[in-house]
């Protein structure tokens, strides 16, 4: 035991004439490889109560160390099919949207901003709720801040050079500065309070509230310089800035082809509709697609009929608004099954009432008490008036979801940062970020090839304030919840002010070189983002890698 206490970082604390020897678990490494098991079995820093497996286990007691590169191989395998698996969110909070009639302005910067940037919050949330794990979310956020306003930008102004609108572009920089500079000093303080966390939401607040504000002022001035014409040319979308219509490939369904439809009207019967409806496959599309996309298809395919199982989903493009009487009947006892086994790990649902009867059964009855009511009182061909509460229901599950795959996702990186002994912040500002962001960059390159760049840039700075505020604060109060009222956030070395120093100098440039390119974002624009990315990279890694340092 001797050279396991020389080894790693010990912190006494004299109490009683006692000293209490703390172990770090990123010094495991340090140690023989009979030594790793027993070490990550009796430190209290390895242990990963949130998540439902405990992968520095499953790394240093269940696999051999020979295999290490395997485990490597796999965890960055399953990280790929966490971030690749289908979202729910996007149908039913527009649903949710179209039920409490919402505006487009209202809408985009809340349940639709939370839809797009839920994988992002929810990671965040999940990382700033761990203390060991507080620095992923740092990473993470910095990352994709510095990420999605240099790659994304870049990459839209390269393929689409176009003139941005001036007031919510100038807008949204500055509600993002203030966010940086205000996490900026929490960091150098290290330490946040209730009031401080509050503060981000707050600013969230007064976000949505501008935004809101500035739609409503716009539309007023348009519509006393057009009089009664109406501009059919362009609508007011997503963050409040006038964009052209376009189908967002975020969140609006594609609608079948009519020469698809039947020519006589016909009844298919409960049990087709159920099979239909649990088939993730298109026949048509998987025809049109190649070796690799089925190959991933069908590994990706048990996750999706369960998702298909599990998350009600109510559309309002489609006609019938994706009314599907035995699935939706399904749900209604699977949906509260999931809540229950899923949140805190089934903390909750395995727990027995009177030490007799557990949560997860009275649930079961319960949901197959409400599934016999809906389905002999409905029919298949017409969605009964309170079907849209089968959109909360979906919100609710679909939530849960992303939480859990989030809480994996953060156990995940922080054994691979064990293991690979690298920092939460590189971690987060490399595989989480690039992984709750790529789809975000092939999405917005998509919308600006179809020659809508200014949506694109809009979505890339409108979405990352919602990450980072939402993000923090909602983070930071379930740690308070759970702990102290006052928090410690200690920067883990020099790569945390390289993050906030970077993200805030990109920042800064754009304030100054776009008003003095007079708004025009050219491809000479795009390949200086791109290149400050790149100088960014190669700084994070030096420093990282002990070659910068203090």
């Amino acid at each position: 035991m001797s050279e396991l206490t020389l080894m790693c970082v010990c912190v006494c604390v004299v109490l009683m004439r006692a000293c209490v020897c703390v172990f770090q678990c990123d010094v495991v490494m340090n140690l023989s490889a009979s030594q790793r098991c027993t070490f990550v079995k009796n430190t209290p820093d390895c242990r990963m109560e949130d998540g439902f497996i405990n992968y520095l286990q499953l790394a240093f007691c269940l696999l051999p160390p020979n295999l290490t590169p395997l485990t490597i191989t796999f965890c960055v395998s399953y990280l790929w099919f966490i971030f690749s698996s289908p979202s729910s969110f996007c149908p039913n909070l527009s649903a949710i949207s179209s039920t409490l009639r919402l505006t487009h302005n209202v809408a985009g910067v809340t349940f639709l901003a939370l839809g797009n940037g839920a994988p992002d919050v929810f990671s965040a949330t999940v990382a700033f709720s761990r203390p060991h794990t507080a620095g992923l979310a740092i990473g993470a956020l910095f990352g994709a801040g510095i990420f999605v306003t240099t790659v994304v930008a870049g990459a839209v102004s390269l393929v689409k050079p176009f003139t941005v609108a001036s007031r919510p572009f100038l807008r949204d920089v500055v509600f993002f500065m203030a966010a940086v500079f205000w996490t900026f000093v929490i960091l150098y303080k290290g330490t946040i309070s209730l009031g401080e966390t509050l503060g981000y939401l707050g600013l969230y607040v007064v976000y949505v509230l501008t935004v809101i504000v500035s739609a409503y002022i716009y539309s007023h001035q348009n519509h006393s310089d057009y009089g009664n014409h109406c501009v059919h040319s362009t609508t007011l979308l997503g963050w409040g800035v006038l964009q052209e219509p376009v189908q967002s490939s975020l969140c609006v369904c594609v609608c079948i082809d009519s020469e698809y439809s039947p020519l006589l009207p016909y009844c298919e019967s409960t049990s087709t509709i159920l099979m239909n409806s649990l088939n993730p496959v298109d026949s048509r599309t998987w025809r049109r697609k190649t070796w690799g996309w089925r190959t991933a298809k069908i590994l990706k395919m048990p996750l999706e009929v369960l998702l298909l199982l599990t998350v009600p989903v109510v559309d309002p493009d489609k006609e019938d608004r994706n009314w599907r009487r035995p699935l939706n009947c399904l749900q209604l006892v699977t949906a509260p099954l999931v809540c229950v086994l899923t949140f805190q790990s089934g903390e909750y649902g395995l727990y027995l009432i009177s030490g007799l009867f557990p949560v997860w059964a009275l649930t079961l009855l319960f949901g197959l008490f409400l599934s016999a009511i809906v389905f002999l009182t409905t029919t298949n061909d017409q969605p009964p008036p309170y079907h849209s509460l089968f959109s909360l229901l979906g919100f609710l599950v679909s939530a849960i979801w992303i939480s859990a795959a989030a809480s994996e996702v953060v156990s995940l990186l922080h054994m691979l940062g064990v293991v690979l002994t690298l920092s939460n912040n590189l971690l987060g500002l490399t595989l989480l970020a690039w992984g709750n962001s790529i789809g975000d960059c092939f999405s917005d390159i998509t919308i600006a090839r179809q020659g809508y760049p200014r949506m694109a840039i809009s979505a890339c700075f409108g979405g990352i304030i919602f990450n980072m505020l939402i993000g923090v604060g909602i983070g930071c109060l379930l740690q308070m919840f759970n702990s102290e009222p006052v928090l410690m956030l200690e920067p883990e070395g020099l790569l945390t002010w390289v993050l906030a120093g970077s993200l805030g100098l990109s920042l800064v440039l754009s304030f100054i070189l776009v008003p003095l390119r007079s708004f025009h974002l050219d491809r000479a624009y795009g390949i200086f983002l791109l290149f400050f990315y790149a100088v960014f990279l190669l700084v994070a890694l030096l420093t990282e890698f002990g070659f910068i340092h203090t």
